[in-house]
């Protein structure tokens, strides 16, 4: 059996539950917050936010586009939210999202990637995905 690795990031978000929940469903705020870091845009992004739905989502650095593709295999609003993730060199992974209410104001959400193939991979996401729920936390702020 071939290993793999994971990885888990945690961030304070001050919106409500329900509205930080829904922003990971909704094309127009993706392409506001789905950003792992400075200089980057998001052009394209689609969903359908159905259990086996698929997204689209391109990011952009300089003039590199970076495609991530996936397939959404719960959405249990507002508590959970698990897609498959398929992007270059990563291949098919696994993210599952968690939302903690904290207050009316504030929700902890819990992000794990599951099945990368290697440490680079798990170490390059955790990069990312930190900085793109710092600027999820930014886009409520």
């Amino acid at each position: 059996m071939t290993e793999t690795f994971s990885l888990r990031v945690e961030r304070e978000i001050p919106g409500p539950i329900g509205k930080v929940f829904d922003a990971w469903l909704d094309a127009d705020q993706l392409k506001r917050w789905m950003t792992p870091g400075p200089g980057m845009t998001v052009p394209r992004a689609t969903v359908d936010p159905k259990v086996g739905g698929r997204f689209h989502i391109t990011m952009k650095q300089d003039q590199r586009e970076i495609p991530h593709d996936g397939e959404y295999r719960v959405i249990d609003r507002p508590n959970k939210l698990v897609f498959t993730w398929v992007s270059e060199p990563a291949g098919d992974t696994l993210v599952t999202v968690l939302f903690h209410k904290v207050s009316d104001r504030a929700t902890k959400v819990t992000l794990m990637h599951e099945r990368l193939a290697t440490t680079g991979a798990r170490d390059s996401h955790k990069g990312g995905w930190g900085g793109i729920l710092e600027a999820l936390a930014r886009a409520f702020a």
